[in-house]
């Protein structure tokens, strides 16, 4: 099915708030890993970039006391190029050497505008750029096949897709979608503007409408309408929604596959079972 090609396979978490969430996630982690051996995994920042010690701290236990591949986020939240020179230093010295860069959410304002803090970045290129300066690490970027909310249209949102890669992104992985055409659509404008690096689309499987409906809503994609319909009339029954939506990525993955797709990456919202029933099913294909 793959080709002349063997398939990525990767895993996002979130850094938990709690020790008991931390035995959760090492465990889902554990859980992931025995199953499929995945490439790497990522452990993301938090909202507002709060969560920037208990990231260090996940990413490092992964990548040691399992031996996964770990990749952490970084952002410009809230830090100046010194206190991410610091983060930086403190990931390299744990042995993580593989870092995505993102600018981050603002913090809640009224205005709802990002503010980069004195001394700090307002972009992620900038971060990228910076990285690539200073740090031996593998550089990745993001992406939005539905483009970046802050983006006027497509056209501007490809521009800054395609500076951050000249900054020095390696690989980018895109915002979630639910409709490979935004998928397709979007690699086939970035080849055409000159971006070759590898783009690895973000797979989230639905396990809870309204919490979907939210996030689309936060970042801008969009459910197809006919998906939309078939989870609200299930959406009193948890377990027809985690199947439905399960149903709905196995297709996804499928066809992303089959299209020649450089594999995926799972926005696990640190759980394991969805992940592991869609690549029990794409997987054995």
């Amino acid at each position: 099915m793959h080709g002349r090609y063997r398939p990525i396979f990767s895993f996002e978490f979130f850094p938990p708030k709690t020790d008991d969430g931390a035995r959760h996630l090492m465990a889902a982690v554990a859980d992931l890993k025995s199953a499929w051996a995945p490439d790497f995994v990522s452990v993301t920042y938090g909202a507002g970039g709060g969560t920037r010690d208990r990231t260090i701290e996940v990413v490092t236990r992964i990548q040691s006391e399992l031996g996964l591949t770990t990749m952490a986020h970084l952002t410009c939240v809230g830090s100046t190029q010194k206190e991410i020179a610091s983060t930086v230093d403190r990931l390299r010295a744990s042995g993580i050497e593989n870092i995505l860069a993102l600018r981050g959410d603002p913090p809640k304002d009224p205005s709802g505008a990002f503010q980069a803090v004195p001394g700090g970045f307002a972009h992620a290129s900038e971060l990228i750029g910076y990285l690539k300066s200073r740090a031996d690490v593998d550089i990745g970027g993001a992406c939005y096949p539905e483009k970046h909310l802050e983006s006027k249209n497509a056209v501007e949102d490809l521009h800054w897709t395609r500076h951050k890669v000249e900054q020095g992104a390696q690989f980018l992985i895109s915002q979630l979608f639910f409709d490979n055409e935004h998928y397709w659509a979007f690699v086939d404008a970035a080849r055409r503007a000159g971006i070759q690096v590898p783009i690895l689309p973000g797979i989230m499987p639905i396990t809870n409408v309204a919490q979907c409906e939210r996030f689309t809503q936060m970042c801008g994609a969009s459910i197809p309408r006919e998906l939309l319909e078939r989870l609200r009339r299930v959406q009193d029954d948890p377990a027809l929604v985690m199947a439905t939506g399960i149903e709905h990525a196995i297709r996804q993955c499928r066809k992303l596959l089959e299209g020649g797709a450089p594999g995926l990456h799972f926005y696990t919202l640190n759980k394991s079972h969805a992940t592991r029933c869609i690549l029990a099913a794409v997987r054995r294909d």
